[in-house]
């Protein structure tokens, strides 16, 4: 026990868990304990907006695999969390939310700044705890790191802003690591009969291998069954997209011969993956999910083994060391997936040649302006090996699912279920200040752009550089569609004007390149990734678009008073 102050130990505990670096806008709230960030060796990181602060606290945590921390001025400041905090929430990353509140003494009263900031995030975090008493600071906020890594998800520490003030003695304590398993026996063995016996076994690869830095024990276990693996929906990097096993990912714009691969699965092993309703609906008119398939889940969260779909075998395990235990029982089995070995092989390396060849063929377009696809497929090419790779909503940033392959971990960061626009830039600049030494790069269609470039204000002031690749084609492009296929072409809201962005960029103190031709795409990508600063790389791009999200969502319009039906005509 040391005696300090509450505000003290608010930053030493943050120290004890290796915080390093802290997103946010400074705020009179919390100021006594920001003012000894730097000897603490704290850095803050000011953002032009909360919500940029919430993105890059995830995108340190998912880059890192450490818990990712963003803190602001109570009342707006705190509101303006909400939507990073829901992205947070459904890409599972530990970020530690610090909300600083009304006084103790004026909660309730209405004055400046007050709303009562638990109910909002109560559906979006894993765990909420209001400091009551400023002899307990240190004590909740080492259980929020606590939870926040045992149950991958975003947590919320309130603290009134009184409660920074106050002296006592504090017990600063370590991390506590809570060991995962690899599930209970019974399901593991059940799990390995269900391989063993397969003709066809296929793994699906989802975000809890990452997490559990599983990538080893899964490609152990692939190589023994010379099983075909699969990546769930926007989680291209969790198996080595260079393997001769690797088939590329599920879900909307993924790949045709993932689709196919699953289509043949008598059993399919869901390691670390929800099953998400969104990653395994119907694409290129292929309703590929596999009907008659046993499916074996493996999920550290046992609230979602079994809730999207049919499972045989609900292991509640992590997913690395699940795989590792499975293997080691089949291995006792002397099972090695026999019978079709060489077919399912054959099977695999057809469907992702034919798939390569069609995807070559969409993205040869000569047109002019350049069609998106080839702008993805020529950026595709010249993508640096260890580059993270953010991507925003929006349909061309969903048609580059088709395009972005990683052979290592913690390499693509998306918005996961909650699709949000303006999600991946800042969500790169948190990445780039986790793992400094790998080029991060955001995919922004120039709609969502808008809402993030004043956030390269900060990576000039802050030395974050980090290249936005801005897709200009002067539309809501993933709406329009909608408005195309149901609404017979008539545009509301979703033609827009843009200015230059790579000249505001400039404006900004970052770096600006214009390209406009294929052949310049690949230069100008690291040009702009080996600039050491800020640049937005704006990509001119024609108005061609890829699949709506979801055909089922709409309906054709119908109309009763004749103003309405004539409108268009």
């Amino acid at each position: 026990m040391t005696r300090m102050t509450s505000s003290e130990a608010f930053v030493e505990t943050l120290a004890a868990h290796g915080v390093t670096d802290v997103f946010g806008i400074v705020g009179s709230a919390f100021m006594d304990a920001l003012d000894i960030f730097e000897p603490a060796g704290i850095r803050f990181i000011s953002v032009a907006h909360e919500q940029a602060a919430g993105h890059g606290a995830d995108g340190y945590s998912r880059a890192s695999n450490r818990p990712g921390v963003c803190v602001a001025q109570n009342g707006p400041g705190i509101t303006n969390f909400v939507t990073a905090i829901a992205a947070a929430y459904w890409a599972h990353s530990p970020v530690v939310m610090i909300t600083p509140q009304t006084g103790s003494m004026g909660i309730g009263k209405g004055g400046f700044q007050e709303t009562d900031q638990m109910p909002i995030f109560e559906k979006i975090t894993k765990y909420q705890v209001q400091v009551n008493r400023h002899e307990r600071m240190a004590e909740h906020l080492h259980r929020a790191f606590t939870i926040a890594m045992a149950e991958r998800g975003p947590v919320q520490v309130n603290i009134p802003r009184d409660l920074f003030y106050g002296d006592a003695d504090y017990n600063i304590q370590k991390p506590l690591h809570i060991e995962r398993s690899a599930g209970g026996r019974q399901s593991l063995e059940a799990a390995a009969k269900a391989l063993a016996g397969a003709k066809f076994p296929v793994i699906l690869a989802g975000g809890g291998v990452i997490m559990a830095d599983g990538s080893g024990p899964l490609l152990e276990l692939a190589e023994y069954m010379d099983a075909p693996v699969v990546s769930s929906y926007l989680h291209n990097d969790s198996f080595p997209a260079s393997h001769r096993l690797a088939c590329g990912p599920l879900g909307y714009q993924g790949s045709k011969a993932a689709m196919k691969i699953v289509n043949r699965a008598d059993v399919v092993l869901a390691l670390g993956s929800r099953l998400g309703p969104f990653g395994t609906l119907p694409q290129h008119d292929m309703d590929y999910w596999p009907k008659d398939a046993k499916v074996v889940q493996v999920d550290i969260d046992h609230r979602m083994l079994g809730l999207v779909q049919e499972v045989e075998v609900a292991v509640h395990g992590d997913a690395g060391a699940a795989a590792t235990e499975i293997l080691a029982m089949l291995k006792n089995m002397d099972v090695v997936s026999a019978g079709n070995r060489d077919e399912r092989l054959a099977e695999v390396a057809k469907q992702k040649e034919e798939w390569g060849g069609e995807l070559t063929e969409w993205s040869s377009s000569d047109a002019d302006p350049m069609a998106p696809r080839r702008a993805l497929r020529e950026l595709e090419k010249a993508m640096p090996d260890d580059a993270m790779v953010t991507t925003d909503i929006g349909n061309i940033c969903s048609v580059a699912n088709s395009y972005l392959n990683f052979d290592r971990p913690k390499s693509m960061f998306a918005a996961m279920s909650w699709g949000n626009c303006g999600y991946a830039f800042p969500t790169a600049m948190g990445a780039k200040v986790a793992s400094p030494d790998r080029p991060a790069i955001a995919y922004v269609g120039d709609g969502a752009w808008g809402m993030s470039l004043a956030e390269i204000m900060t990576c000039v002031r802050e030395d974050i550089p980090v290249t936005a690749v801005v897709f200009n084609n002067g539309q809501w492009g993933a709406e329009k569609k909608n408005q195309i296929d149901f609404y017979d072409d008539r545009y509301v809201g979703t033609n827009l004007t843009n200015p230059c962005f790579a000249e505001v960029s400039k404006a900004m103190g970052g770096g600006g390149i214009v390209v406009d031709s294929p052949d310049e795409v690949g230069d100008a990508l690291n040009e702009a990734a080996n600039s050491g600063k800020a640049t937005v790389l704006e990509i001119m791009v024609n108005q061609e678009l890829g699949d709506p999200f979801r055909r089922d969502a709409l309906n054709k319009p119908v109309r009763f008073l004749d103003k309405y039906k004539a409108y268009g005509n």
